[in-house]
């Protein structure tokens, strides 16, 4: 299957069409229209755009089927509600740094039917003169959305390689992942955090049967992982972003070694792990990531489509493009949702973007 992976990519973008309604809350007391034009794409007549104008949307949330959360890397929280959107603050004990690749990244709520909300999120900050990352929990307070508690601090950052996606596992564990920070040598320190996927528990304590003893570290030498996800039978994938190519698909396994700056693409070593699938010497930049049965959807960046990889066949396939760069995807009850990251600074925006997409996977 492996082999089958390694396929060359071909290269694409992403999609676009119309909106949905609901009511608005109470709280949200400064809205304006979700889309404020509607396109639709010849080439993409099953599109819709749900929200465009977003500023570098980052992780998504899905409450129902016409509510979502998303993070914006610039330091706030988009609350998408039908035909109408707001552009919420956060309020943490430590500024967020939002420069080049760091920011407001990952941003998880943990229940959505909960009254208030209550999320986690990964972001950028500075102490002492040193780039860091952590994570934290919020709780939505009207239109504000407030820290109550951290969970893990001091994670090294930098303006390249801040990993920070979020995702709870089968296992009701929390599981971060985290870029190298660009100090390579970091992934393959286990007392570092960089460099990592890690695994806390929902309270910031370090569950008793993780690999390593007294420990949030799951797996290591990684440079920058992006997507998290499972399939039904709770194994684990994650997209990285490799070097000068060499981007990844991974299987990961508890107390792996994902083998960088050591090994990269059919390289092989004593006690790593080598990819299910890497794009060989070009640059495709995965990001977020949804499974659906034996089929894994990717978001690439730089590569500027969505892609299914299925597990099965070994075999994968452009499934959509058309608008730019991909961030994340998402699957609920048979429709898949995107955002693009036009506006992060390596994208060619349009005076429409970033945009909320969805699709049928029908």
């Amino acid at each position: 299957m492996k082999r089958l992976f390694m396929m060359v990519l071909l290269i694409g973008g992403l999609i676009g069409c119309s909106s949905d309604q609901t009511e608005q809350s109470a709280d949200d007391s400064t809205t304006e229209p979700a889309a404020e034009t509607v396109q639709n794409v010849a080439q993409h007549e099953d599109a819709t755009i749900l929200a465009n104008r977003l500023r570098v949307p980052w992780q998504i949330n899905h409450i129902n089927e016409t509510v979502f959360y998303l993070s914006g890397r610039s330091g706030e929280i988009y609350s998408i509600k039908g035909d109408s959107k707001q552009k919420q603050s956060v309020d943490l004990n430590k500024e967020i740094i939002a420069e080049t690749e760091g920011g407001l990244l990952g941003f998880l709520i943990l229940d959505g039917t909960s009254e208030p909300l209550e999320a986690i999120l990964y972001h950028t900050y500075e102490e002492d003169g040193e780039r860091l990352n952590r994570v934290v929990k919020v709780q939505k307070q009207k239109s504000v959305w407030k820290e109550t508690d951290t969970l893990v601090e001091g994670i090294p950052g930098g303006r390249i390689h801040n990993g920070g996606r979020l995702a709870i596992g089968p296992d009701d564990a929390l599981y971060i992942t985290t870029g190298d920070a660009g100090h390579s040598s970091l992934a393959q320190d286990k007392e570092s955090l960089a460099g990592k996927i890690l695994r806390i528990n929902l309270d910031g304590t370090i569950p008793k049967d993780n690999p390593f003893p007294d420990s949030p570290v799951y797996s290591y030498g990684h440079r920058n992982p992006q997507g998290l996800g499972w399939t039904s039978d709770g194994k684990m994938y994650s997209t990285e972003h490799g070097s000068r190519g060499h981007d990844e698909l991974n299987l990961i396994l508890s107390g792996g070694n994902y083998g960088w700056p050591v090994i990269q693409g059919d390289e092989e070593e004593d006690g790593m792990k080598t990819p299910l699938f890497h794009s060989g010497d070009e640059t495709w930049a995965p990001a977020g990531l949804a499974i659906d049965g034996s089929k894994i959807y990717v978001a690439f960046l730089a590569g500027e489509q969505i892609r299914v990889f299925d597990l099965e066949t070994g075999t994968h396939e452009l499934w959509k493009d058309g608008f730019g760069r991909m961030r994340d995807v998402i699957i609920r009850n048979g429709n898949l949702y995107t955002i693009t990251n036009n506006t992060d600074g390596r994208g060619s925006p349009k005076k429409d973007d970033d945009k909320l997409i969805k699709f049928p996977l029908d």
